[in-house]
């Protein structure tokens, strides 16, 4: 909505409202917003946690909880992981995606924050004192116990653990060791959902739903969860 001077008190009592309606909402999904200046910048005012900017309260202030949490995760997610490496100014965060684990754990969530650089960080969403906290994840190397604790038991597939294979992603290729092997998973809904349904790889098909899958380290931060057909022996 735009706002001339003649209605400047409008647009005052317009973003008072929002923010509190935002602020609350917030609440419920466990997430402290910073105060939120509605007094200056109306409904331009920036939606922050600390400190992180999300979005504008013209923005968050029309949309449903699922949008507003998502945004935010997002935002954290990506501000975790760059701070965990010490990231350039100017780097950001091209890939979020869930990691689909054993529950319960220790946390709500894991996802891989995959960096422009190629850098996969992991990072965890937990509930502390009824608040959502984001922190790194500490992967303790790829120990099959440490696994375990993540996946499961160890499965069994057509390839073996210590093996090297090459593994294909939407348009990326990459090599590396698979490090363990775990059943087929549920489809999560993320930025980086593969397509369901036949992927022929090196001569050999597979549905997506059918065959183990595999954890491949390929020295690029946290290992790759892939599908068999996304496999390739070298």
């Amino acid at each position: 909505m735009t706002y001339s001077r003649r209605n400047i008190a409008a647009e005052q009592q317009e973003a008072s409202l929002k923010a509190k309606q935002l602020t609350t909402l917030c609440e419920q999904l466990h997430i402290t917003l910073d105060p939120i200046d509605w007094q200056e910048y109306g409904m331009r005012a920036p939606i922050k946690v600390n400190g992180i900017e999300i979005s504008d309260l013209t923005d968050l202030g029309q949309r449903d909880s699922d949008y507003i949490l998502r945004r935010i995760q997002l935002k954290l997610f990506e501000q975790v992981a760059l701070a965990s490496v010490k990231a350039r100014p100017g780097l950001t965060a091209s890939m979020w995606s869930p990691v689909d684990i054993q529950q319960p754990q220790s946390f709500l969530s894991l996802w891989v924050i995959t960096l422009e650089t190629g850098e996969r960080i992991p990072v965890t969403e937990s509930l502390k004192n009824g608040k959502r906290i984001y922190e790194p994840y500490q992967h303790q190397g790829n120990k099959q116990e440490d696994l375990a604790k993540l996946f499961g038991p160890l499965c069994e597939g057509e390839y073996q653990v210590g093996e090297t294979v090459t593994i294909e992603e939407r348009d990326h290729q990459g090599s590396g060791e698979i490090v363990y092997i775990i059943p087929p998973g549920k489809k999560l809904t993320s930025r980086t959902n593969s397509s369901r349904g036949y992927h022929t790889i090196a001569g050999k098909a597979y549905t997506n739903d059918a065959a183990s899958r595999y954890v491949v380290d390929c020295h690029d931060g946290f290992p790759h969860i892939v599908n068999q057909s996304q496999i390739a022996k070298q």
